[in-house]
């Protein structure tokens, strides 16, 4: 059997290693943020594809906790599905310095999960508001083309077709 302080070193760790990882998204989704501003597409896009390597590693680690809190509930004789990282710090009143480590990197985790969420929250609402304007502009473009026409006649006594504010193209060459 593994001891109890092994499997505490090895959670702590993976705790250390996610917590890296989300702050390097948080980094990135800040990045962002600045880059939706400006409307720079392919800054975007990279940063979009350094995101998705990163949730891939967070992916990865998110398994090796999962594998580490088993480890620890069966070794506790605990519920693994109801085993909660504030349960365990509870658990460990008699070992301070392991209780101190897990409380350190769950308040960390924590923040900085917290911090991505509100970032990645700005950042859709960003390009929700770019969204509508790029809808608005359309919306102008097309009414243009679809404004009223004059009451321009010709000589059979038929109106033109023509439209207020939007020609054809070209220029009067008898001007």
């Amino acid at each position: 059997m593994i001891p109890v302080a092994s499997l505490m070193e090895n959670l702590v760790e993976v705790l250390d290693k996610e917590g890296s990882a989300y702050e390097k998204l948080l980094g990135l989704s800040s990045q962002k943020t600045t880059v939706i501003i400006k409307g720079d597409l392919e800054a975007l896009a990279e940063i979009t594809d350094e995101e998705q390597c990163i949730i891939g590693s967070i992916q990865g680690l998110e398994k090796q906790r999962v594998e580490a809190m088993t480890d620890i509930a069966n070794v506790l004789n605990m519920d693994v599905n109801s085993l909660k990282l504030t349960d365990l710090i509870q658990v460990l009143e008699k070992r301070p310095v392991d209780q101190k480590n897990l409380a350190k990197q769950r308040d960390r985790l924590t923040q900085v999960a917290d911090n991505v969420r509100r970032v990645n929250g700005q950042n859709q609402e960003l390009l929700k508001s770019s969204l509508e304007m790029v809808q608005f502009e359309m919306n102008i473009i097309q009414a243009a083309k679809q404004a009223p026409q004059t009451a321009n006649y010709s000589r059979a006594a038929d109106t033109t077709g023509e439209c207020l504010g939007y020609t054809s193209g070209g220029f009067d060459a008898k001007q």
